[in-house]
């Protein structure tokens, strides 16, 4: 473990993962998603900085920060968005995805003006209950064929503005525009 590490949670870039940890993050989280999360999710997940949850130096939770560019009124934001936030099964309910949540959410408020992430029906309390707001107006693409909206990602995609450092959002004000990518774009 690295200096980084407090209490079990250490904090990794991708490029610092060996391939073992890279496998059992995988394996984390095809367990935690009920196999429910394929090879273009977790490429996602990769090239940020990831939350890694170790308990008994079992891997208990992860969840990981990328950068994306988010358009809104004109600007490109650097957004910190959240990826692949999952909790093993048998260490649920003790805290873990809030623990997962709060060293994701300084990595935003440090390196990014804007947080956002795509929630689950499972995940929407929790970020609900940390401050996090559903975006209320549209939710978009800049596709390879230019913008595209994306009515299924409205109510479930959720945005925070970091404490002091980032921008003041108003969710009902206009839409918001996200980078491209294969797979799931939100």
């Amino acid at each position: 473990m690295s200096d980084s590490d407090v209490n079990g949670i250490s904090l990794r870039h991708t490029s610092q993962l060996a391939e073992e940890e890279l496998r059992r993050v995988r394996e984390l989280l095809g367990g935690a998603f009920e196999g429910d999360f394929g090879d273009e999710d977790f490429e996602h997940a990769l090239g940020g900085m990831h939350v890694l949850v170790h308990e008994g130096g079992e891997l208990v939770a992860h969840g990981s920060v990328v950068q994306r560019r988010v358009l809104h009124r004109g600007r490109a934001l650097r957004t910190g968005y959240v990826e692949a936030v999952a909790v093993r099964a048998d260490r649920r309910g003790r805290g873990l995805g809030g623990a997962v949540m709060e060293a994701a959410e300084g990595i935003v408020g440090r390196a990014y003006v804007l947080g956002a992430l795509s929630a689950s029906a499972d995940g929407a309390r929790l970020y609900a209950g940390r401050g996090w707001r559903v975006w209320g107006g549209e939710i978009g693409v800049l596709g390879p064929g230019g913008p595209e909206r994306l009515p299924e990602e409205e109510g479930s995609t959720y945005v925070w503005a970091p404490p002091g450092g980032g921008v003041l959002l108003d969710p009902t004000a206009g839409p918001l525009y996200f980078d491209w990518r294969d797979g799931d774009v939100l």
